[in-house]
C-alpha cells in the first residue's frame, strides 16, 4: 500500500543535525494520559538543552480528550463536559486527542539545525506531507489555515471540499522544540464535535480510514520514520 516519497534523495535531510548524533525514536506501548506526556515532556526538553540528553521523537496515543494551545477562544469549545479539557501550553487553539489517532512529540535541539522556526514548521509540514503521499493521499497547506489538508470530491459532481486530515502545534524552549504533531488514522470523528478545531468553522476533518484506507497505525509509523529521516536525518528506533 505504501508508495515512493515525493523526494527520492533520502539522503538529504535538509534539516539535518550539524554533528552525527541521532534522536532516540519511541514508541508508546499504550496510551499515555495527557498530563503524564506533559511533564515527560518538560523534563527531557530540559535536559535537551542542558546537553544531558539525546533528541527524542515520541509516537503516542492518549485517551479522548481535549486541548487549548495559547490562542484557544472560550466560544470554540463547544463542549466543556465531554472529554476532559487541558491547558497544552503550545501554539495553537483547540485540538482533539484520542484513541486512533498518532501524536507524535519532537523533541529537536534547533541550536544543533537549523535557528529558524518558520524553516522548522515547514519541515514539519513537508514531513506530514510526505509521509501522506506514502499511502496516495495528496496533502496540502493553505495560507491562513494550520495543519495539513486534502481535497475531497466524494460525491461526483458536489463542489470540491477540504478537510483537515493532520494538525501542528509545537513549542520551543532555548531552541529546543516540544509538542508536535497529529495525524488522524482511524480516530472518531465525531470527537472533534465538541471543539472548533484549530479555531476552523468552514471545513471539516478526516482520516485515512475516513479516505476508504485501512492502514495499520504500524504502517503509518513506518511511513512517518521514513519520511522522517529523509528530511530530518537518521534516528535509533528504541
Amino acid at each position: 500500500m505504501l508508495s515512493e516519497t515525493l523526494n527520492p534523495d533520502k539522503n538529504a535531510a535538509p534539516f539535518g543535525r550539524a554533528d552525527d548524533q541521532t534522536p532516540e525514536w519511541i514508541v508508546a506501548p499504550s496510551p499515555v494520559p495527557y498530563p503524564e506526556a506533559l511533564s515527560f515532556m518538560e523534563a527531557r526538553v530540559a535536559a535537551i538543552a542542558a546537553g544531558e540528553a539525546r533528541e527524542m521523537v515520541w509516537l503516542v496515543e492518549h485517551p479522548p480528550l481535549y486541548t487549548a494551545g495559547v490562542s484557544a477562544k472560550k466560544e470554540d469549545l463547544i463542549a466543556p463536559d465531554r472529554f476532559e479539557v487541558f491547558d497544552a501550553g503550545r501554539g495553537g487553539q483547540y485540538t482533539y486527542h484520542g484513541p486512533g489517532q498518532r501524536v507524535v512529540y519532537v523533541m529537536l535541539d534547533l541550536n544543533q539545525r537549523r535557528k529558524d522556526v518558520r524553516a522548522f514548521v515547514e519541515a514539519l509540514e513537508r514531513w506530514l506531507i510526505d509521509t501522506l503521499w506514502r499511502f496516495n493521499v495528496e496533502g496540502h497547506i493553505r495560507d491562513g489555515r494550520v495543519g495539513v489538508w486534502v481535497e475531497r470530491r466524494d460525491k461526483g459532481y458536489e463542489p470540491l471540499t477540504e478537510d483537515m486530515i493532520a494538525a501542528i502545534g509545537i513549542k520551543l524552549r532555548r531552541w529546543v522544540s516540544f509538542h508536535g504533531i497529529s495525524l488522524n488514522v482511524e480516530p472518531d470523528l465525531t470527537h472533534f464535535d465538541g471543539i472548533v478545531p484549530c479555531g476552523i468553522t468552514e471545513h471539516g476533518v478526516t482520516s485515512l480510514l475516513d479516505l476508504g484506507l485501512p492502514v495499520t497505525m504500524d504502517e503509518v509509523d513506518y511511513a512517518l520514520k521514513s519520511s522522517f529521516e529523509a528530511i530530518f536525518g537518521p534516528v535509533e528506533a528504541k
